[in-house]
């Protein structure tokens, strides 16, 4: 919900008379309020019990005195418009004010209250109400939700201090309805007077009373400070201007003899004033600024008791009172202008929005350069930082060097911090940038579980590292396992992610038998391996455990039928090697081969 513009308010003090004017304690003679009545003053008691003796209404209950009320101050209103109307009653921090509001047209029928609230203050709010706290607070426990209401609806509402320690209050009334309605949204016929209703008037207005009537004979203007009325001497016209605060008086003979008298009461609040305030350069990764960090230096040598001051985001906004921006600012980049209003707590119609800042929100530079750098086995430096400068920036480095990119020869971390030559970026763009020494990758070992219907090779680097991995002219996997794999001759690949170079195996994947039973029953009565018809020239060699050769088979070889000149051998474990002659002619045994098998008779 948006904050609305303050519209109706308590605005001056003119000694302790003329506030109590303001104030009825009993709801029979509530002070009515139209649209541009003033209200204020301080309570002292609550005269005759409004609840006949109740222990309850609503949510108030029996205070200190007994009664319901302890303080009490009744006022009454219409409304002439339809809309969203709330209202706000200000007082001192260090005290207790409850409130409730009745729609009723009569005292005597006032049923329980549509708003109300009984809560103690025990955390220092300056404002109670119905509607929004006009110091941006949204965890005040002391507001009602906001009213919808339709023209021509009477409410009563009860002012009540709890603690009998108070100094004064103030009403401002607030509300949609006074955007749509700014001179009707409070119905005046309730008050019945020819210079109209109490006027709530800036130091900085001009303020005419005008009591213009037909069939008058004369005119006689009269001024009360405190002292009772007494003529003002020379005004005699049907218009008077009013340059004090005062309750003024004219007499007004008509030919009719239906002379009138007619009061009005008119108060002039100091009109605030703003204060310059710097503009302010911040970065995008704060997420958040803090508009009330600018309270102080918009109000200067004003109070914020008597001041309050908002930020909006045009000028518009901020002569209306309307949309106030959060306090908690979330920041955009680019550049945003913030309008600032301080208005008067005693009489919002009192405002200056003459002033505004600057707030320019920086985006953190974005590294175009690597920030992890690997210095290969083999190579003597690495460069390092942004290649490709911005001539709008400086550069520095922890070395001291001020380049935009520095050649190092040893691993470490190293810092580059970017500022912008105009000196307004509000952002840290300090990189860390870490050079690794790193070695050229070696294959440890490859894991061949050779089991005919589902081979896998399994690749182990020699160290831990950013690997990805390759059988044959495939594509490269982070997985370092390979499923499915046909038997025969493969290469596996070991690439450093870093830049660090490769590594290539030639493996051999065979299929055999863990076992075989030569009995002569025609079943696994001779051993042989299968995968070999892709090697050049192979050659299978089959030992005992002692290392002495048993068998040399050829690839067309029919196997080995467990015999050895002619004997047949125990049942035992025994060992295989296999060899092949590579791309040159030269021969080479196979490695990482499973090369175990079982004889059982």
């Amino acid at each position: 919900m948006n904050r609305l513009v303050v519209v109706l308010g308590v605005i001056w003090c003119l000694g302790t008379a003329l506030a109590r004017a303001q104030v009825a304690p009993d709801c029979s003679n509530a002070v009515p309020i139209c649209n541009n009545t003033p209200v204020n003053g301080g309570t002292n008691g609550y005269g005759s019990d409004d609840f006949k003796g109740a222990g309850k209404s609503g949510c108030l209950e029996k205070t200190l005195s007994g009664a319901i009320e302890s303080n009490a101050a009744w006022y009454r209103f219409r409304t002439g418009a339809s809309g969203q109307l709330g209202f706000n009653i200000g007082f001192d921090s260090s005290e207790d004010w409850d409130f409730a509001l009745y729609k009723a047209s009569d005292c005597n029928s006032l049923g329980d209250p549509i708003r109300c609230n009984f809560f103690d203050n025990r955390d220092a709010n300056s404002f109670i109400g119905v509607g929004v706290d006009p110091q941006g607070a949204t965890d005040n426990v002391q507001y009602e939700d906001w009213l919808e209401v339709l023209p021509g609806e009477d409410y009563y509402l009860l002012v009540n201090n709890f603690s009998n320690i108070n100094s004064g209050f103030s009403i401002q009334f607030t509300g949609q309805i006074f955007v749509t309605n700014p001179y009707d949204a409070l119905d005046c016929a309730i008050i019945n007077n020819l210079l109209g209703p109490p006027i709530a008037a800036c130091n900085n207005e001009n303020i005419v009373l005008d009591a213009t009537t037909a069939d008058v004979v004369s005119y006689t203007w009269y001024k009360d400070i405190g002292n009772g009325y007494a003529v003002i001497p020379g005004e005699v016209s049907a218009t008077l201007n009013v340059l004090e605060a005062a309750f003024y008086r004219v007499e007004v003979i008509t030919q009719s003899q239906n002379n009138i008298i007619s009061d009005v009461q008119v108060g002039f609040s100091q009109a605030p004033t703003t204060s310059p305030v710097n503009d302010e350069h911040l970065c995008l990764d704060s997420g958040y600024f803090y508009l009330s960090d600018k309270d102080q230096m918009a109000l200067g040598s004003q109070s914020s008791n008597e001041v309050i001051i908002s930020y909006h985001s045009s000028l518009a906004d901020a002569q209306a009172g309307i949309n106030a921006l959060p306090l908690e600012y979330a920041l955009q980049a680019g550049e945003q202008q913030i309008y600032i209003r301080a208005t008067s707590v005693q009489n919002p119609r009192c405002y200056d929005a003459s002033e505004n800042f600057k707030l320019t929100v920086h985006e953190p530079l974005i590294a175009n350069f690597p920030l992890e750098v690997f210095l290969c086995e083999g190579e003597l430096s690495a460069l390092i930082g942004e290649t490709v400068p911005d001539p709008e920036y400086n550069y520095l480095w922890n070395t001291g060097q001020s380049t935009s990119s520095i050649t190092v020869t040893q691993g470490g971390e190293y810092s580059l911090t970017i500022t912008d030559k105009l000196g307004v970026s509000a952002c840290d763009n300090t990189f860390m940038i870490n050079v690794y020494a790193s070695k050229t990758p070696h294959i440890e070992e490859v894991i061949i579980d050779d089991l005919q219907d589902s081979n896998t090779v399994t690749i182990v680097p020699d160290r831990e590292g950013d690997f990805e991995y390759r059988l044959d002219e495939g594509a490269y996997q982070p997985d370092n396992k390979f499923y499915n794999v046909l038997p025969g001759r493969h290469s596996v690949t070991l690439n450093d992610l870093n830049g660090c170079g490769t590594a290539t195996e030639t493996i051999v994947v065979v299929g055999f038998p863990k076992f075989f039973t030569p009995n002569g029953d025609g079943a696994n009565d001779v051993w042989n391996i299968v995968g070999i018809s892709s090697l050049e020239e192979p050659i299978l060699t089959v030992y005992n455990r002692y290392g002495k050769l048993l068998k040399q088979l050829s690839q067309n070889s029919m196997g080995w039928d467990g015999n050895y000149n002619g004997v047949a051998l125990p049942s035992d474990d025994y060992w295989f090697k296999l060899s092949f002659k590579d791309q040159d002619g030269q021969r080479i045994v196979a490695k990482y081969i499973n090369n175990h098998f079982s004889l059982k008779r």
